[in-house]
């Protein structure tokens, strides 16, 4: 268990119980450290076998140690977080996100919001202190319920971001299968007037991951557009932080296109978001772009810096989700900033912007033009492997000919991983994941064709090159 991209993460087994209290101490203790001496903490969940056990830890670790916990249910992270904005208080969100179902986590929320690197580091070593002496269990305690009045005030939020009606003459479609996001996702495109139809509802968990979605995925999604004509197919991840947008013509609606129709239908100033965004976002559309590392903590810390230079600041992520840095003015309403990652926002920015122009979301790809990007990864691929691969090609040489089967190395990023922009003008960008045993690529190309071939003839290296160093590391 480690803190990675967005929150500490392991495997389920080893965070039930006493690791999960563990580290709500650990967080608890860094509260009390920076003037936040005791209140409610609002917990939520996501809808995984293992969240609610984990869940029912942490408040109980939260209760014994002088917090009052309030028990919020499943329920979107970001409407945790709005919640826990709403009453300067501390939130604890148990979600594993798009990983697997055998893996879970805890993102932890201060009183101004998702903690950063320096709360990370804090926690980690109130772990390492008390890992051999903290008691378990603790006492039994009660806590409220917040469930009904979080999912209202996160109603009330969205339920302004667009005009009445707005959504009129829409056929969507919901994609349910296990995010929390399910219910209030139909609920709140019907208020705005679209024809929504509930799909793939499914019992057992499903991690969708929106940087990677899975072929078996995109193929049934693709039958319902066919089958239903939907303009739209929308969902999110486990936790409901990331957007999954399928277009009119059953395509991937990929997440730098949904960031960048959030920011301009919030009029954005300034744009922070990581290295692994589209290079083709740019200040060409007329907002100034700061790039970052992967992880919302280091999105947030951009937007934060941003925030002197007054404007609307908006972060995103190659996931969709987006952040809002700052208050701004939307349908004649004030938005107030959410520095969280939240799908409902950019999911009605996309919907808003192609109702408004009479563009469908195939012809919003279109007429934007970007750079086409492909992402995958390898799973099951262990750590230690991931970073003898980075190691090994952090020496120029290697890398060259590691991507010599791609042309030839113009010039190598590496704000997060090793991110090779080629002579063709193609762009390959490896990085081990943050959250997961898992190894990533992106790719930028020409055509949707090549840029999945590059991913996939990349990833396919990364493994072969690691097996030849290390026969027993995958």
């Amino acid at each position: 268990m480690k803190f990675g991209s967005s929150g500490v993460r392991g495997l389920a087994s080893e965070l039930v119980g006493r690791p999960s209290g563990l580290y709500t101490e650990g967080f608890a203790r860094r509260l009390r450290s920076t003037g936040f001496q005791q209140g409610k903490v609002f917990v939520g969940r996501d809808l995984r076998d293992s969240s609610q056990a984990i869940a029912e830890d942490c408040m109980a670790a939260l209760a014994a140690s002088g917090f009052q916990p309030v028990d919020c249910g499943p329920i979107p992270t970001p409407a945790l977080a709005y919640f826990a904005r709403l009453h300067g208080a501390a939130a604890l969100m148990v979600t594993g996100s798009h990983i697997p179902a055998d893996r879970n986590g805890i993102k932890f929320y201060g009183p101004k919001g998702e903690i950063d690197k320096a709360d990370e580091a804090a926690i980690t070593q109130a772990v390492a202190k008390l890992s051999d002496h903290y008691p378990w269990p603790p006492a039994h305690a009660d806590w409220q319920s917040g469930h009904e009045q979080a999912l209202a005030a996160f109603r009330d939020r969205v339920g302004g971001i667009l005009a009445p009606g707005a959504l009129s003459g829409m056929r969507l479609g919901v994609y349910q299968h296990s995010t929390v996001a399910g219910e209030l996702l139909v609920e709140v495109l019907r208020s705005f007037g679209a024809d929504v139809m509930p799909v793939g509802k499914t019992d057992v968990f499903v991690p969708v991951d929106t940087e990677a979605v899975g072929l078996e995925t995109m193929a049934k999604v693709k039958d319902w557009v066919r089958e239903f004509k939907f303009d739209a197919v929308l969902s999110a991840d486990a936790d409901a932080d990331r957007p999954l947008v399928i277009d009119d013509e059953g395509e991937l609606f990929r997440g730098d296109l949904i960031g960048l129709a959030t920011a301009l239908f919030l009029k954005a100033d300034m744009v922070v978001t990581p290295v692994t965004s589209n290079s083709g976002i740019s200040h060409a559309f007329g907002f100034e772009v700061v790039r970052t590392k992967v992880g919302s903590p280091f999105v947030i810390a951009g937007m934060e810096a941003a925030q002197s230079t007054g404007g609307i600041v908006v972060g995103f992520e190659a996931n969709g989700g987006v952040l809002l840095g700052s208050d701004c003015l939307v349908n004649g309403r004030t938005l107030s900033a959410l520095p969280t990652r939240d799908s409902f926002l950019p999911i009605l920015a996309v919907l808003g912007t192609a109702g408004s122009t009479g563009k469908s979301l195939s012809g919003l790809r279109k007429t934007w033009n970007l750079p086409v990007c492909a992402s995958e990864r390898l799973q099951n691929f262990p750590v230690e492997a991931s970073r003898g691969l980075m190691r090994k090609l952090a020496d120029r040489d290697a890398l060259r000919q590691f991507l010599a089967p791609f042309g030839t190395v113009a010039d190598v990023d590496e704000t997060d991983g090793l991110r090779a922009r080629m002579t063709s003008g193609e762009i390959i960008h490896l990085r081990p994941s943050g959250n997961a045993p898992e190894f990533r690529c992106y790719a930028e190309a020409a055509s949707a064709d090549k840029a999945t071939e590059i991913v996939a003839m990349a990833l396919e290296r990364a493994r072969d090159t690691t097996l030849a160093d290390e026969p027993e590391a995958v």
